[in-house]
């Protein structure tokens, strides 16, 4: 007789970095929002072993506009989360997921004419 295991991932799953749900509530409100406004259209995720990023895009299957990522090894000097530009180019890095991310919700706030 067989012997069924079940799947639980990768077998190096402790070794993978990944947002938590209350992580992901934080940036799924933000993208709802963007989404909304009519700024992003599409996102990926990706697990991997130092780094979790949550890549946003304004059309599909294009370059992401914004990486939020999470670090847990900077933790205790620059900060865990940092959200990056198109460029590459650092935005905003520090150790609070909300804090990070108003770097992005500025791009929701425009002049009323």
């Amino acid at each position: 007789m067989n012997s069924i295991t079940p799947f639980s991932g990768s077998p190096h799953s402790s070794d993978v970095v990944a947002f938590q749900r209350p992580e992901l509530g934080v940036i799924m409100s933000l993208y709802g929002r963007m989404v909304a406004a009519g700024e992003w259209r599409d996102y990926g995720i990706s697990n991997l072993r130092d780094v979790a990023v949550f890549s946003v895009f304004q059309r599909t299957a294009e370059h992401p506009l914004y990486r939020i990522e999470k670090r847990p090894k900077l933790r205790a000097r620059q900060g865990e989360y940092a959200v990056f530009g198109t460029d590459g180019q650092v935005l905003k890095r520090g150790h609070d997921l909300k804090t990070v991310l108003r770097v992005l919700e500025r791009k929701l706030i425009r002049a009323v004419k």
